[in-house]
């Protein structure tokens, strides 16, 4: 029996389980997530576990990174899964109550189940974890900065008019430093730049559309197809239907909010100037599909786009993707 090691892990602290073969878990909890955290998960896994030991981590931010170089490195198999499966999982086994150490439980019982279907992880090149770093950043400083604006707009007092627009020109400077650090980025990486070079090709990707797509796919190659993708960004179609009560689809929304939100008005703008979305926005109109429907249909379509010029190394080609419809 493979040994399957449950990793369930926050900012500052990790908790670990693994399922015997007599159907009970050995589990620890509380280790810090940091280098002294690291060292004792060793000796536990030397313990417990074995060299080809697969160690199943959810996804959480960037806080299992760090752990996972550090597994890679001595030699152990490392999958890290979609904090959407695990819960989708979690409600399938009924579970009820929620604490670190049942969460752990519940990783190391998917990762044993589902043993042949665990994908190595392989951690993203230095730049683009950089990129994403940055990227991020300059998305919370928008929010931030929005943040502000909404409150300007309600502030009774001009001494807190004063405050908010201090506050509001800082941000402004740190969005502006923050764009020139991410262009600067990509300029300087030859592998980065090409690739932002092929997504500007693409009729409604700007520098920053094509900077957040780059942060958020990551390596093109760790996704099989263009379905795949539009799976990860959270944009694949669901549809809701109870005996003879017909749902509406919607998206999954199971994926990346960043990649939502960044692609809602490069579709918008892609409607208008890119063929084969105008296209479809023309043909879904006809079949009576409205407002949302089409927009979401359009971020799919232009994500599919990216996806095919990064995987293609070849420019954005309206002719060619209108036949293929």
């Amino acid at each position: 029996m493979t040994i399957v090691v449950g990793v369930d892990i926050a900012k500052k602290t990790f908790d670990i389980a693994v399922l015997q073969s007599n159907g009970k878990y050995r589990t620890k909890g509380n280790l810090s997530n940091d280098s002294s955290g690291f060292r004792a998960f060793e000796q536990w896994l030397q313990q417990y576990a074995e060299p080809g030991a697969w160690i199943v981590v959810e996804a959480t931010n960037i806080y299992h990174e760090a752990l996972g170089d550090f597994l890679l490195a001595r030699g152990y198999r490392v999958c890290v899964m979609n904090p959407a499966r695990i819960a989708s999982y979690a409600q399938s086994q009924m579970q009820r109550v929620k604490t670190d150490k049942v969460d752990a439980k519940l990783i190391a019982l998917y990762g044993a189940r589902h043993v042949g279907d665990l994908q190595p992880w392989q951690p993203e090149p230095l730049s683009v974890r950089q990129l994403q770093a940055l990227v991020r950043r300059y998305e919370e400083l928008k929010e931030l900065f929005q943040m502000e604006v909404n409150r300007l707009e309600t502030a009774k007092t001009d001494p807190v008019k004063e405050s908010i627009l201090s506050v509001a020109a800082h941000l402004e400077r740190q969005i502006e430093q923050t764009a020139k650090a991410i262009r600067d980025h990509i300029d300087d990486d030859p592998d980065l730049r090409g690739k932002r070079d092929l997504l500007k090709s693409i009729d409604g990707i700007s520098d920053q559309t094509a900077a957040l797509l780059l942060a958020e796919l990551g390596t093109i190659s760790r996704f099989d197809s263009a379905r795949a993708v539009v799976a990860f960004a959270g944009l694949n179609p669901r549809l809701r239907e109870s005996g003879q009560h017909k749902g509406q689809t919607s998206i999954s929304k199971m994926g990346s909010r960043l990649l939502r939100a960044g692609l809602f008005m490069p579709a918008i703008s892609a409607m208008r100037h890119n063929a084969p979305i105008r296209a479809l926005r023309i043909r879904l109109k006809k079949n009576g599909k409205v407002g949302k429907q089409i927009i979401c249909a359009a971020m799919r379509k232009l994500l599919q786009i990216a996806y095919g010029v990064l995987k293609s190394g070849q420019p954005f080609n309206p002719e060619l993707a209108l036949a293929r419809g």
